[in-house]
């Protein structure tokens, strides 16, 4: 019984989302175009997407290094093992290392997300660099008038 019941919510919850896929904005279309913002502030959309998007791979990372640090301060005692070497009886983590292991991965993803910035930064400053040298280098056409008889 108690299966169903989850299943027929379930249903309900995904059906209830379909109307809001096929909502569009006031102009009849559902395109969202990005260039009506500063440059400033889709940097900073993108930085704050890839820093959320790399907190789960920081995260991972850091509490198997945090894990491994612990196994090894604590004489490889298997007690102290990180996630696939561990077994019955390890010893968890204080709410202050829990903590620490948060925050180390949060700083890394801050640092991807800082890190790509100055990629596309450079990557922007040489594209308009290029753009403007190949402005300068553009030859100069002189065309002389199709009608010549009414100078």
């Amino acid at each position: 019984m108690r299966r169903y019941t989850c299943l027929l919510v379930l249903f309900f919850f995904l059906f209830s989302l379909i109307p809001s896929f096929a909502q569009t904005n006031e102009m009849g279309s559902s395109y969202f175009d990005m260039s009506e913002f500063p440059q400033w502030a889709r940097d900073l959309r993108r930085g704050e997407i890839i820093a959320f998007g790399a907190f789960p791979f920081a995260y991972f990372f850091t509490n198997f290094g945090y894990d491994a640090y612990r196994w090894s301060n604590n004489a490889w005692d298997n007690r102290y093992a990180p996630w696939p070497f561990n077994s019955a009886g390890t010893v968890q983590k204080t709410q202050e290392e829990q903590l620490r292991t948060i925050g180390i991965a949060a700083g890394a993803a801050i640092v991807i997300a800082i890190v790509d910035y100055g990629i596309m930064r450079a990557r922007r400053d040489r594209l308009e660099r290029e753009r403007l040298e190949a402005q300068i280098e553009a030859p100069i056409i002189i065309r002389t008038p199709l009608n010549e008889e009414s100078e």
